[in-house]
């Protein structure tokens, strides 16, 4: 059920809002880094207004050098949007809320979402102690003509057998979590294979890491790029969930972390009822940004926005 709540935010609010997150030191000249002797030029889409800096004389507003300049949408809409963003709001629904053309809204969403994918964390975990895992979505060309009655569209309910591939629609997303910092890392990659697996896992833990898998060949030689490597078996009639690897009795060789978040993930892309593959990694993105801040972040938003990012870290 939709709940339109363009007409009841506060528009000052929601501008107040966003210049603290783009602008958290005040409002300042972008041409020179003037904050004082700034002078209202034209005020005709209060509460954003353009000023004029007496300095240099540059005319700039909230929205200058961000993705969001020239925009046409007003504070609320803007805020509407990164809301939805940030809490998976399917973009048809969002649409006949905030009362705009679905189509480019999408392309907005899109683009938001690769400069959020783009200004991602460092990559690499601190953690002694991570998991590695992957996991296989069903994600094919939603949203694309498919002209050749030769090349149909992926029908949904994709049950195809064995490991998933970009090419047959079920592209695999690899991820690690650290058992320290319960940060996140997820790449969509082309194919479930050990240089693919193996290399990102070298990307996001640091050398020395015990890495806890299950018993896919793709793990089995981490020694080989500097990390210590544990698994269990997820066979079935083999099944082993955790054990105890050093006697102490603490079970502690499992993946049961990465387990449920990849139930995490599937509620978090299930609103969507199908994405594209060429925009999986935008979502799985999202999604990883979710898990590892819980909260949205004046951060957060600017990468959204376009802007760089002014912390040394991104945990709140």
């Amino acid at each position: 059920m939709d709940f339109p709540l363009l007409s009841v935010l506060d528009v000052q609010a929601c501008y107040d809002f966003l210049l603290r997150a783009l602008h958290p030191a005040g409002l300042a000249c972008p041409a020179c880094g003037a904050t004082d002797h700034l002078r209202v030029h034209r005020a005709h889409r209060a509460p954003v207004r353009d000023y004029r800096c007496l300095g240099c004389g540059r005319v700039f507003n909230a929205w200058t050098e961000s993705d969001l300049q020239g925009t046409q949408r007003g504070p609320a809409e803007i805020v509407l949007i990164l809301r939805g963003i940030a809490q998976n709001a399917p973009t048809a629904q969002l649409a006949r809320e905030l009362g705009c053309s679905r189509r480019r809204l999408l392309d907005l969403r899109h683009r938001w979402q690769q400069l959020a994918l783009l200004h991602q964390p460092p990559r690499r975990l601190s953690d002694a102690t991570t998991e590695a895992d992957e996991m296989y979505q069903n994600a094919g060309e939603k949203g694309r003509r498919h002209p050749d009655p030769l090349d149909p569209p992926r029908r949904r309910g994709n049950r195809r057998r064995g490991l998933g591939t970009w090419a047959n629609d079920r592209p695999p997303i690899a991820g690690v979590v650290g058992r320290e910092s319960h940060q996140l890392r997820l790449e969509v990659v082309d194919n479930p294979n050990r240089a693919l697996l193996q290399g990102f896992v070298g990307r996001t833990t640091r050398r020395g890491a015990m890495v806890y898998t299950d018993e896919a060949y793709a793990y089995d030689r981490l020694h080989q790029i500097g990390r210590r490597h544990e698994a269990v078996t997820h066979r079935p009639g083999q099944r082993v969930w955790a054990r105890d690897a050093d006697g102490d009795g603490v079970r502690e060789v499992h993946n049961n972390t990465l387990e449920g978040i990849w139930v995490g993930l599937r509620n978090f892309l299930r609103p969507f009822r199908g994405i594209n593959k060429w925009y999986e990694d935008q979502y799985v993105g999202i999604f990883e940004w979710a898990y590892n801040l819980k909260t949205v972040t004046s951060n957060f938003v600017r990468v959204l926005v376009g802007l760089p990012s002014l912390a040394t870290d991104f945990v709140p």
